[in-house]
């Protein structure tokens, strides 16, 4: 070998190793940029949260430089409390409790939303026909039913409080009473009936008019204010993620599964067949302008909703609540 060629192969070494070097230097200054972010959930882990598993699952969110922390909710949590003490840096929500904290001065602001509705319902018995057909039934009813979807539904069809007994979790009494029909999404309770033998129907309220949207993406004013692009970087992920889940839901599903063990697979494939059905991440104006997205409109009808039926004064600053910044021009295509 000669000299010159010994020399040229050493020179090749080198800017090798040098660009292996500048490589790992990157990939360092990569790790060490993404910003770490907190989510809190608004229940168990479970299918209706699969967009941000998704995009923590399939490395979605680092594409955006995003460190996610999905930290799990349930009954006893406080999310708008635990949002407001700085404790966690995003939240799952929902318009009424966004607007009613408006109302009490908290500092909150919606930024996006999984589904372009609500997925609260009524579960009836089979030989109901709709939402119409229910003066003559006993209705269950939870708390947080009765500051939300109940005073809408009254003031709908005529229904009285009478009519109404609590709802508490336990399908046994609608089960025991042909007469009986109670508050249900189609993932849960109608999962629970099926499994049970008991044919039953799902009528979303939403098909009959009730506004707000679903398992929202809510901040405080302040981040929307001082970190506007990691809150744009963060709906786009979650949007991603989203349409990445009812592509392929495995990579979410096997996340949702270690942080909530009594979940099922057979109950996950339900929960996500019944989102597609209802189309409520694809459909509506998710349809034409992407996964996501909120309009002016449909919080305009929310409010005049809470207000219509006593649930909120009707001097609060309603646009306070949420911002269509980041996601009207997001365009995440079903």
């Amino acid at each position: 070998m000669s000299k010159q060629t010994s020399s040229k192969r050493t020179s090749l070494i080198r800017i090798a190793a040098a660009l292996i070097g500048a490589i790992a230097l990157q990939a360092a200054a990569t790790a060490q940029a993404q910003e770490k972010v907190t989510l809190l959930s608004n229940w168990y882990a479970q299918a209706e949260h699969g967009g941000f598993y998704q995009a923590v699952a399939k490395d979605i969110y680092k594409k955006y430089g995003l460190d996610v922390t999905i930290k799990m909710g349930g009954p006893q949590v406080n999310n708008m409390q635990i949002l407001a003490a700085g404790q966690a840096d995003f939240s799952m929500g929902y318009d009424f409790t966004v607007l009613k904290g408006i109302e009490q001065g908290l500092p909150l602001v919606t930024v996006g939303t999984s589904f372009q509705s609500d997925l609260q319902g009524m579960m009836t018995h089979a030989d109901v026909p709709g939402l119409a057909a229910l003066k003559d039934k006993t209705i269950l009813v939870a708390g947080s039913g009765q500051s939300s979807w109940w005073p809408w539904l009254k003031a709908k069809y005529g229904y009285t409080d009478a009519q109404s007994k609590a709802y508490t979790f336990n399908l046994q009494p609608f089960f025991a009473d042909p007469n009986t029909v109670q508050q249900a999404y189609p993932s849960s309770e109608l999962f629970q009936a099926e499994k049970a033998g008991t044919k039953a129907n799902f009528f979303l309220f939403a098909q009959d008019g009730y506004p707000p949207y679903g398992t929202t993406i809510i901040t405080l004013q302040k981040m929307v204010a001082t970190k506007p692009d990691l809150v744009k970087r963060f709906v786009k992920a979650s949007a991603e993620g989203w349409k990445s889940y009812l592509e392929d839901p495995a990579p979410a599903n096997a996340l949702i599964k270690q942080d909530n063990k009594s979940m099922t697979d057979e109950q996950l494939a339900y929960a996500l067949q019944k989102l597609k059905e209802l189309k409520v991440v694809t459909g509506g104006d998710a349809a034409k302008q992407g996964i996501g997205i909120m309009t002016d409109e449909r919080w305009k009808k929310t409010y005049d909703t809470m207000v219509a039926t006593g649930l909120l004064k009707a001097d609060v600053d309603w646009h306070k609540a949420y911002t269509t910044q980041f996601v009207k021009d997001m365009h995440v295509m079903p």
